[in-house]
Order: structure tokens, then sequence, then C-alpha cells
């Protein structure tokens, strides 16, 4: 068997890998999604949630299709955009810490749906056209700020730092400047809730999934070769500054509309990609993997935090239990193979 056949085999066997763990992790999205169907106050079988979803009247009708199908897509649709995003600003950047939220971007996001909410008094939909503009501007301001000669990943993620510290400090202003029924409304959003969700919260991220997410993936080879640097990729061909920027100004989009609908999420875009590529392996193709691990990770977050604990708690407040602890972990684990941001 010759050296290239070795090689062919061995990058036949990864895929088939690769493939055989992207199709049980959109199994365990099903599963989960069935189960925040089947689970609540009122426990349906599984004949009942399959006889509603293909419109045949069923005990639990409303129930499950009018309450608890509009949460449980928005949490899907949700997880994946957030984990589709956060891998694509992980894998330009070639740093697990540079995801939306830590770099600054969800804070743009955050801030205008705040002074939207607080300030100005917008509807859903205000609110939403008001986080993503914020959204592109922050991610503008951020590229262009670090920007100085050649694009430096380390200088985006230090300027994206301090200007999300900036935007926080926002935050903490205007709702310290609040009236009562204000802040409620704007902390239960700054949260992270698919409380509330109707099929008019829903549509919005769907369209953006629909437009977005076939981007992503036809971009996907282009970040690939990204990854190994700017000389490499543009040896094999890839137009560097437009690749890099279609890849910002799409996954910023999907963010955007994503946190608009649900509110920042903590952690879901920063856990989705390390973990798709501790099973997936870092060599492959993460966008999928990290959109299935998404989902599941906002998924499994809402039921825990609706059914498994003494109290009920926003899907946020759980994904942020979990997703600080992992941050500490990522950091001890860069820090001992001698990695800095």
């Amino acid at each position: 068997m010759t050296a290239v056949s070795i090689l062919r085999e061995g990058r036949t066997r990864r895929l088939r890998r690769q493939r055989i763990l992207l199709a049980i992790a959109a199994l365990a999205v099903v599963v989960v999604f069935a189960t925040t169907l089947m689970v609540g106050d009122t426990v349906y079988p599984l004949s009942d949630v399959i006889a509603v979803l293909v419109g045949v009247d069923a005990p639990g009708a409303f129930t499950i299709g009018e309450l608890r199908l509009p949460r449980a897509t928005l949490g899907l649709l949700a997880g994946v955009s957030f984990g589709m995003a956060g891998v694509s600003f992980q894998t330009l950047l070639r740093n697990p810490l540079a995801s939306p939220d830590v770099i600054g971007i969800t804070a743009g996001a955050s801030a205008a749906g705040v002074v939207g909410i607080v300030v100005l008094g917008f509807s859903e939909t205000q609110v939403s056209l008001l986080a993503l503009a914020a959204a592109l501007l922050t991610a503008g301001a951020i590229y262009l700020l670090s920007h100085r000669g050649e694009f430096s990943g380390i200088r985006l993620i230090l300027i994206g730092i301090g200007i999300a510290a900036m935007l926080d400090s926002l935050v903490a202003y205007v709702l310290s400047r609040a009236a009562q029924w204000n802040l409620q409304v704007a902390m239960q959003w700054l949260t992270g809730s698919l409380n509330g969700a109707g099929w008019s919260r829903v549509l919005p991220v769907a369209i953006a999934c629909v437009l977005a997410v076939p981007v992503l993936i036809a971009l996907q080879r282009p970040l690939g070769a990204l990854r190994l640097g700017d000389d490499s990729a543009a040896s094999l061909g890839v137009g560097v500054q437009r690749t890099r920027l279609a890849l910002i100004v799409t996954a910023v989009c999907l963010l955007a509309v994503a946190t608009a609908s649900t509110g920042p999420i903590a952690f879901v875009a920063f856990m989705s990609g390390p973990i798709a590529a501790r099973i997936w392996g870092a060599g492959a193709n993460l966008l999928l993997p990290a959109g299935a691990i998404g989902a599941l990770l906002v998924l499994c977050a809402d039921l825990i935090g609706q059914f498994a604990l003494d109290n009920r708690y926003p899907v946020g407040v759980i994904t942020g239990a979990l997703g600080a602890p992992y941050l500490i972990y990522l950091l001890i684990r860069m820090n001992r193979k001698g990695s800095t941001i």
C-alpha cells in the first residue's frame, strides 16, 4: 500500500467518523427538542406531540403547539446561531477565547437592547433592529481599530475586551436610572431567556438562519484556510480580506438577530466551538458541529432551569453557571500549553 493510499484511507476514515458524530449530535438535538415538547406541568406522550406537529387535533394541542413549540424552536435556532457565530470568530482569530461575547460584539447588541427598552421604549421588532445595527457597528469599530497595516487577531481581541467593558458600563448606568417596570423587562432580556417566546420572536431568527447559515457553510473551506494564516490562505487562492469581511458580517448578523430575540444567552457562543473541537477533532470543519452543540446547550439548559431545580431560572442563568467554570478550565489548559491570548 502506497503512502498516498494510506493518507487517503486515513482521511476517509476521519470523514466517516465526523459524519457519524454529526448524525449522533443531530439525533440528540431531535431527542432533546421532543423532550421539551413533552415535559412540563403536564407531561404529554410522544404520540400526542407527533399528532400536534402534523396538524391532527390531540390532547394538549394549544399547550404543545402555541406555548412549548415556539419556545423550543427559538431555543434550537438561537443555539445554532450562537454556536456557529462563535466558532466562526474563534476559527477566524485562531483563539478559543475569541467568541463574540468575549470580544464585545454581544455587548454592543446588549447595550443597544437595554437603551431601546429603557430609554427609547421600543417594541420588540424595533429592539431587534437596533441590536442588529449596534452589533454591526461594534464589530466594524473593533475591526477598524485593530487593523493597523495588517490584521492582528490578538489586537482585535484586546480592543474588543476594552470596548465590551465600556459598553457594560453604559448598560449599568442605564439600568441604574431605569424605572422599576423597565428595569424588570431589561434585566429579563439581559439574562437571556426563552420565557414568553412566540412565533413573532422565532421568525427573525429563522430568517437569519435561512440566509446566513448557507453562507457560513459555503465559506467553511476558506475559513479553514484562514486558520493557517493570511499568507498561507492567500497562497491557496483565498481572497483574505474579502473572505474575512464576509465571515464577520454574516456571523455578526446571525449573532445579533439571535441576541435580539432571546437576549445575550451567556457563554453558548464561547463554549460550543471548543466542545465541538474536543469531540470532532481540532482539524475538522466545526461549523455544523458547533451549531448542534449550541442547540443542545440551550435546550438542555432550558430544561434544567425549568424543571431540574427547586426554582425556575432563565436559560442564561444555567449557561452562565456552566460557562464560567469552563472559561477558567480553558484558561488553565491554555496556560499549561504555554499559549497566550
